[in-house]
């Protein structure tokens, strides 16, 4: 059984997930004052850069856990033609992504279930409410 080893684009900056954060008000008083100081542009900018820089100061981490559980990076897109491909070769496929995976619009129910043992995503998944309910037992 193949793991995903496509990778696309990077996701364009339009292509986000919101989180909402909780802070304390000194915390969120020193971020406005920050900001009013000129150093950021607003506090999502603060906090976007306060996380990439965390992240790069985990970066070795992050590769040894990514390698750990066999996960990709990136944004992929699995087609239905794609998908009928593996079907015609008897094959299916373990989606491990950090990133954001989408199941084409197009993908049936049926062939999705056919061609998709499991679905572990570290960020966004993306496909048809009907993909995703078929899909439910598959996803971790």
């Amino acid at each position: 059984m193949p793991a995903l080893q496509k990778t696309t684009a990077e996701p364009r900056p339009n292509d986000s997930e919101k989180v909402t954060i909780n802070l304390g008000h000194i915390e969120a008083g020193q971020i406005e004052l920050l900001v009013l100081e000129g150093f950021y542009a607003n506090r999502s900018d603060f906090i976007r850069t306060a996380i990439r820089n965390l992240i790069d100061k985990h970066a070795v981490a992050v590769e040894q856990a990514m390698a750990r559980r066999r996960v990709v990076l990136g944004l992929h897109r699995f087609t239905k033609s794609e998908l009928e491909a593996l079907l015609s070769r008897g094959e299916a496929l373990e989606i491990r992504v950090l990133g954001l995976a989408v199941i084409e619009p197009d993908v049936p129910v049926d062939l999705a279930r056919a061609t998709i043992l499991s679905v572990s995503v570290l960020g966004a998944f993306q496909c048809s409410a009907a993909v995703k309910s078929a899909l439910s037992d598959r996803m971790s």
